[in-house]
């Protein structure tokens, strides 16, 4: 890889999972007016983020990554974006109680527009139109006018997620977020769940706790962690030429940083080497994320971290393990092996909702949640045996009462998959699943730190 990075280095790379623009001119005209807006994120809340997912890579924090598979236009809402919100705010503070350490919380939102497709065409009754690659390029509706890639899009998704981003950060810091707050972050129809009933006990042991630190003086006024929260956002950079003309040179440090989003991840159908949207990122400066699929192979991904986190940063790369339930156990210790043997900081975290999808037999795309909750299992026990840190989760997911994955809880079948199957691509998580997901990792988490403990105890005996 040549040593030379600028803005625009990757367009001499090939690029897969682009869209064709039609006119160029315009698409000019869409990044030239991008190029001088402000930016979404500021370089150091990138360096914060970093700092925090280096003490994730040390095993001292757990990464909590997720939200929605794809942003939309359409469906745009500020109920929606607290919502989701919320529900992760009760994630975050399950594990937290679990891990016994503190959680990144980190969004997919503000910037979740673009998606890769397996497919450049979709035919419908013997029509075949480009395929849907996201609001962020053209219109889900399956007609001619719709499928065309349309630069404006670019500019459009650019103020929606502007305006998300200033309510996550009045949400975090403006006093949402208090854990004096905790029963009022459950949904009502999540309370009414088996997993809604077992947080509001939770909940309520919180309550008992911070009465007991309020007694001996620590307050929201006093210590404000206790108020507010750090929340960075995150999405795929798929569309380069949106995420180049969002590239700008930070003024304190003279680093080039994607001001479109906290943290940036590049995808498991695009992580070529010699690919574009490797070479776009590995000169940024912010934390990046790894999609690590089956067919990665242990040379090739230590040639990938050698491209992104040459300088072996702690909390810089983020693997982002997206085996399928029936795969994680064989092909993640192999690549764990290798990257220990290496010395290479990094975070490992498990995708548990991409290598699990399936079409039913009703003809919905689904995610079985057993499958979902075997890969977590999984992950944890793979870590486990190797020696080695389970760091985060990264998952799909959105505080609407939605039927897109089967089982829970709740029990939702392939029949009731019709009811409120809402999303334009992948299914997600509802809030009553995505609560019971948050248990299971919070019981795996206490019982990764028991074994450290008595680890660290027999350690001393000798």
């Amino acid at each position: 890889m040549a040593d030379r990075w600028t803005p625009e280095s990757w367009r001499s790379r090939p690029a897969k999972q682009m869209p064709q623009y039609p006119d160029a001119a315009r698409l000019a005209a869409a990044e030239q007016t991008l190029s001088k807006y402000p930016p979404l994120v500021f370089a150091g809340e990138a360096r914060s983020l970093k700092a925090s997912l280096g003490r994730v890579a040390e095993g001292q924090a757990f990464l909590l990554q997720g939200g929605d598979c794809a942003e939309s236009f359409v469906e745009f809402h500020p109920d929606k974006i607290r919502d989701t919100f919320r529900v992760l705010l009760q994630m975050a503070v399950i594990l937290t109680f679990g891990a016994g350490m503190p959680v990144v919380k980190v969004g997919r939102m503000a910037g979740q527009f673009a998606k890769p497709r397996s497919a450049d065409m979709e035919t419908i009754d013997g029509v075949s139109l480009p395929s849907y690659r996201g609001d962020i390029v053209n219109g889900v509706e399956f007609d001619e006018a719709s499928r065309v890639p349309d630069p404006a899009r670019m500019v459009q998704a650019y103020n929606q997620s502007a305006a998300t981003l200033n309510l996550l950060r009045a949400f975090a810091q403006g006093g949402y977020a208090d854990l004096h707050k905790v029963h009022q972050w459950n949904l009502g129809f999540v309370t009414r769940s088996p997993w809604g009933e077992r947080y509001e006990a939770f909940a309520t042991r919180i309550d008992e706790a911070l009465e007991f630190m309020a007694a001996c003086g620590v307050t929201a006024e006093t210590t404000p962690a206790i108020r507010e929260t750090d929340f960075y956002t995150s999405h795929e950079a798929l569309l380069l030429p949106y995420e180049q003309a969002l590239t700008r040179i930070d003024s304190t440090t003279g680093d080039w940083y994607d001001v479109s989003a906290h943290l940036l991840w590049i995808g498991d159908r695009t992580r070529q080497a010699d690919g574009a949207h490797v070479e776009f990122l590995r000169g940024v400066k912010n934390p990046l994320g790894l999609k690590c699929g089956p067919s990665l192979a242990p040379d090739d991904l230590i040639r990938l971290i050698d491209a992104l986190n040459p300088d072996n940063e702690a909390g810089r790369l983020t693997l982002i393990v997206r085996m399928g339930a029936d795969k994680v156990a064989e092909k993640l210790p192999p690549l764990l092996r290798r990257v220990r043997e290496e010395g290479r900081a990094v975070v490992w975290a498990c995708d548990p909702m991409h290598g699990n999808t399936i079409t039913s037999p009703s003809g919905y795309k689904t995610r079985p949640f057993d499958r979902i909750l075997f890969e977590v299992r999984d992950f944890f026990d793979v870590h486990r045996a190797e020696g080695t840190h389970p760091g985060g989760v990264h998952f799909e997911m959105t505080g609407q009462d939605v039927t897109e994955c089967t089982g829970g809880a709740q029990a939702i079948t392939d029949e009731a998959l019709s009811l409120r199957y809402q999303t334009a691509v992948d299914p997600r998580l509802n809030a009553s699943q995505s609560l019971e997901l948050a248990f299971l990792i919070a019981e795996k988490l206490k019982q990764e730190r028991s074994a450290q403990d008595a680890a660290r105890r027999a350690a001393a005996a000798e």
